[in-house]
């Protein structure tokens, strides 16, 4: 009987420990605290909304995650850090959609981006149905990861670039207010 329960007991505190743990829920998404990139734990810095402001609906929740918290999108974009932007989509939206999204998004918040990389950005994306993630993944000296699902579509080189893409979600024209301050820690929603 002692062997039965301390196999349960084991077996019990092996899967709390290797389970995620979930620090926020925004829009029904459960985010965890922390995640893994290259072998560096990065911390959930905030989650937020993306809102279409037509018609006001709920696109996405995206969570970011950095090596080092902090409410500063400054300190954020100029560190050259470790950091992953995770979309989780509450909407479905067409490829189209979301590259006239990330084209304006370059437009209003980096007009200097590299038309090439973003060209190479945009014919890595597609369609996108309720409950699927997108994420740009940065890592200092190799670049930023595009991924769907977890799966990687491609790496685009440069800090500078890293430092585009994370501006289009905590630069100074977000695509809404809300969306920027649930990312830099703020309420999410």
């Amino acid at each position: 009987m002692k062997k039965l329960l301390a196999g349960l007991l084991a077996a019990m505190f092996t899967s709390v420990a290797t389970s995620p743990v979930y620090a926020r829920q925004c829009e029904g998404v459960r985010l965890p605290e922390t995640v893994t990139v290259d072998g560096t734990t990065l911390h959930l810095n905030g989650a937020g909304i993306r809102e279409a402001t037509v018609l006001q609906v709920n696109v996405y929740v995206a969570g970011l995650y950095v090596e080092t918290t902090s409410r500063s999108a400054a300190e954020i974009l100029g560190s050259d850090t470790r950091k992953r932007i995770v979309l989780h989509f509450v909407h479905a939206v067409t490829q189209e959609e979301i590259n006239d999204a990330l084209r304006e998004g370059f437009h209003n918040n980096a007009p200097g981006t590299d038309a090439a990389k973003i060209n190479r950005l945009v014919g890595w994306t597609r369609a996108m149905a309720v409950g699927q993630t997108m994420s740009f993944t940065y890592i200092p000296g190799q670049g930023t990861e595009f991924a769907i699902g977890g799966a990687s579509r491609g790496t685009i080189e440069g800090a500078d670039f890293a430092r585009s893409v994370f501006s289009l979600y905590i630069g100074s024209h977000p695509p809404n207010r809300g969306l920027r301050v649930g990312l830099l820690g703020g309420r999410c929603g």
